[in-house]
């Protein structure tokens, strides 16, 4: 248990009386995201549309977020693209949607069926909370038993070909030579300065394949970015176009089971192929971070899924699944609907979960929540990711040498060169502290040494107010005093080490 300072006694009775409830809770895990479905370009560019409007195969949704009506922070969302080549790629406007004309994912008619609360969300119409739980016990339920959440607003990208690996090296600060087939990394898009364009998990999937996730607010922005560099290092190399073949997969869906029951449930509804004795079913060897191709058994209609890719990862710090869904016919909603009522066929171990658990879950995980907790400013060090810099990638002259290794690696190098750093915090009993609330010095609350990047009370914590944000250097230690100013009343604080809870993520046996 983390000591708290002297002059900030008063936050340990409340700490150390929750932390002892949560000895078979809680979390951590960065990254938003891994899952992961390749299909061919034919099949994913069959334009069709999910419970909504048509979506056009090349038109894009803006980045920017729109707020959830939730006290907590909100995160950043986009709908699954379709199947366009790199020589296919138009740019559309930027402005954000109009709500009339907000996205459905394939499993919008399901959400309303079932009367979840939507709410707009990164040009998309999602579900913040579900009738039969609130906010609260949605999130605690999540942790003791498991939770579905439909994160089919991501964007799911392949990308393919002899120089793919090399130029995601380009622009990430992973050691992605180094990643075996069917691992993933979480790792992060960078800019020429260094600063985070957006946080992905990419996955190999074969020698010279990549599957990776990116956000749904950074839809817009990262589809030009990656437009533009993949120009630019084809041009550097005076490379053809064929060298790397890069498709947004729309119409996919994507579904994340969260949890402890997460396991025991998804290996009931796992085919087990008898004809193939080299195909493992078993979850327990699927340990976090990797992926496998399986099928399901829908137990309504006796039916087998197609293959699906299968990702033991997740955005809660709990163990959990990933599951990438392709369309049929051009149209995932079908098939997405009959995999989500089989995994929540027994409410006593699974239920439906919104955006409103799902951030209270990442925030006491530690997990970042891009345009919030990262931007285009903050390097991987200064959000204390400098772990994503793999081992090979540090130094004056990585090999190949990525956007702004020469600021990273010199901040890796002397961390007293970053202005702040990402840091969690402890905060006293009272009204939370949200995004953008003021970090002072305690000794001199006028001298304002940060700010909060997300925040909120903690439900794995008895209510414990928690909060990550952005502190000067020198500051940034665990148990460093300091003071929140929140409502225009100085609350105390400390900085604390995060996952705010344990994580429970399965690991391969040391």
């Amino acid at each position: 248990m983390m000591k708290m300072s002297s002059s900030h006694r008063g936050l340990k009775p409340v700490l150390a009386a929750a932390l002892a409830q949560t000895n078979k809770a809680p979390s951590l895990r960065a990254r938003r995201e891994l899952s992961f479905l390749v299909t061919s370009s034919s099949s994913s560019s069959s334009s069709s549309s999910s419970s909504s409007s048509p979506r056009h195969p090349v038109r894009r949704y803006a980045p920017e977020l729109i707020p959830i009506p939730i006290p907590i922070p909100q995160p950043k969302p986009t709908f699954p693209p379709s199947a366009l080549s790199h020589q296919q790629r138009r740019h559309a406007s930027s402005k954000p949607e109009p709500e009339a004309e907000l996205k459905h994912t394939p499993l919008y008619n399901l959400h309303v069926s079932l009367g979840a609360k939507m709410v707009p969300y990164a040009a998309f119409a999602m579900p913040v909370t579900y009738p039969d739980l609130s906010h609260k016990d949605s999130h605690l339920w999540t942790r003791e038993h498991a939770s579905v959440f439909d994160v089919s607003h991501m964007v799911q990208h392949k990308l393919s070909g002899e120089l793919a690996e090399e130029f995601l090296m380009t622009v990430t600060p992973s050691a992605i030579g180094e990643l075996e087939k069917h691992r993933s990394s979480l790792s992060c898009l960078l800019n020429e300065e260094g600063g985070i364009v957006d946080d992905t998990v990419i996955s190999r999937i074969g020698k010279d394949s990549f599957y990776f996730v990116t956000n749904a607010g950074c839809r817009e922005k990262d589809i030009a970015f990656i437009d533009e560099h993949i120009s630019k290092f084809l041009k550097a190399k005076e490379a053809s176009g064929d060298k790397i073949n890069w498709h947004v997969l729309d119409h996919h869906a994507l579904l994340a089971l969260q949890g402890p029951e997460s396991a025991n449930v998804l290996q009931s509804l796992i085919f087990n192929d008898t004809e193939d004795e080299s195909l493992d079913t078993s979850l327990d060897t699927l340990y976090f971070g990797s992926s496998r191709w399986l099928q399901l058994t829908l137990p309504d209609s006796g039916m087998n899924t197609p293959s699906l890719l299968i990702s033991r990862t997740g955005y809660t710090g709990e163990d959990g699944f990933e599951i990438s869904i392709p369309p049929e016919n051009g149209d995932a909603t079908e098939l997405a609907t009959n995999i989500a009522k089989a995994l929540t066929a027994d409410s006593s171990k699974v239920r439906w979960a919104g955006l409103g658990a799902r951030d209270s879950l990442r925030l006491e995980a530690g997990m970042c929540l891009y345009g919030h907790d990262l931007n285009e400013k903050i390097t991987p060090p200064m959000a204390a990711l400098g772990w994503l810099v793999g081992k090979s990638r540090r130094g004056e002259n990585p090999t190949p040498a990525f956007n702004g290794h020469q600021i990273i690696n010199k901040q890796l190098a002397s961390p007293k060169t970053m202005p702040e750093r990402r840091v969690g915090l402890l905060i006293e009993k009272g009204p939370a502290a949200r995004e953008g609330a003021e970090i002072v010095d305690p000794e001199n609350n006028d001298q304002v040494i940060g700010h909060i990047t997300s925040g909120s009370p903690s439900p794995s914590l008895d209510g414990q107010n928690i909060a990550m944000g952005y502190i000067k250097n020198g500051f940034h230690k665990k148990g460093t005093p300091v003071g929140v100013r929140v409502r225009k009343n100085v609350r105390k604080a400390e900085v604390a080490k995060m996952p705010f809870v344990p994580n429970k993520f399965y690991t391969r046996p040391s």
